[in-house]
């Protein structure tokens, strides 16, 4: 009887497990289709109009589910500078990552944002007093050279490599805040501030940079970054109420499948040797920290 409880209970896991991969997959490909939806649009309107419009509809999305009606104290934060600090460097970060998607394929910005673990670590130690061992040193330096066979610095590198790296230090930054108010604010207070910054600091700037009048596609593209961006956080709760990180976190990595596709299907992009090659020193620095955090 016990054998066939412990059965049950074993299935019923690994089912859990199943569903919060494929969560997971879900939410990384709403991102995916996020940038690329923001690579289209940034060809009839500003990448600033880009980030407003997603910003705001996200905004929109989520007070319509989050707003003190529906979820009394949901605004009331122990710490709201570091709630603003944490929704500037997302809005620093995102801004960042529009504009140089008007310059690189969507594989290049996959490529070095996938970085972001690595800085995390290497800051982790100074911010969080986390320990940063050898092999977490080890698997950062490689994977930073991965980064830098991507981007070529000195070999004609585009200048809008920068913007990319400026995007990944902000996100870097933002996810280090983001591990800090988890001490503090409940989960939904830090969603309900999280588009707010850009939304607050764009809106009163939309007449020097509105390229009017938007055609109705354009229209439907800038309400649908909102959106992708909205639903794929939404999938990335539900997978990780389903699975542990140690499990969810090497699945972070089919981002990359999704770019190449989606940049190659859309705008006709093939990633060259340097981003193969790059990418996947990164991928498996970022796999190696991975398995090594899992261990400890």
């Amino acid at each position: 009887m016990h054998q066939r409880v412990d059965l049950t209970r074993d299935a019923n896991a690994r089912r859990e497990r199943l569903t919060g991969i494929l969560l997971i997959c879900g939410a990384f490909l709403c991102f995916s289709l996020l940038d690329c939806t923001a690579k289209w649009l940034n060809h009839s309107i500003p990448a600033m109009q880009t980030t407003w419009a997603r910003y705001m509809s996200n905004v929109v999305l989520v007070f319509a589910v989050l707003n003190p009606w529906t979820k009394p104290g949901v605004s009331r934060t122990v710490r709201p500078g570091l709630q603003v600090v944490r929704s500037l460097l997302l809005f620093g970060s995102t801004a960042a990552n529009f504009f140089a998607l008007q310059y690189l394929q969507l594989a290049q910005t996959i490529s070095i944002a996938f970085a972001t673990p690595l800085l995390v670590a290497l800051l982790a130690g100074p911010i969080l007093g986390e320990r940063v061992g050898v092999h977490r040193y080890l698997a950062i330096v490689v994977g930073f050279m991965g980064v830098l066979v991507v981007t070529r610095p000195g070999f004609g590198m585009h200048p809008a490599i920068l913007m990319c790296m400026l995007s990944v230090t902000c996100y870097a930054f933002y996810n280090i805040a983001t591990r800090k108010l988890a001490a503090y604010d409940p989960p939904h207070t830090t969603l309900f501030y999280s588009g707010l910054g850009g939304v607050v600091i764009l809106t009163p700037f939309l007449p020097l940079f509105w390229s009017a009048p938007p055609s109705a596609l354009v229209w439907v593209g800038m309400v649908i970054t909102g959106v992708l961006g909205g639903f794929g956080h939404f999938l990335l709760i539900l997978a990780h109420q389903r699975a542990p990180a140690a499990v969810l976190s090497p699945f972070i990595y089919t981002q990359l499948l999704w770019m190449i596709g989606l940049g190659y299907f859309v705008f006709g992009d093939v990633p060259d040797r340097y981003t193969v090659v790059g990418s996947l020193i990164v991928v498996a620095s970022g796999l190696y920290l991975l398995l090594r955090e899992r261990r400890r």
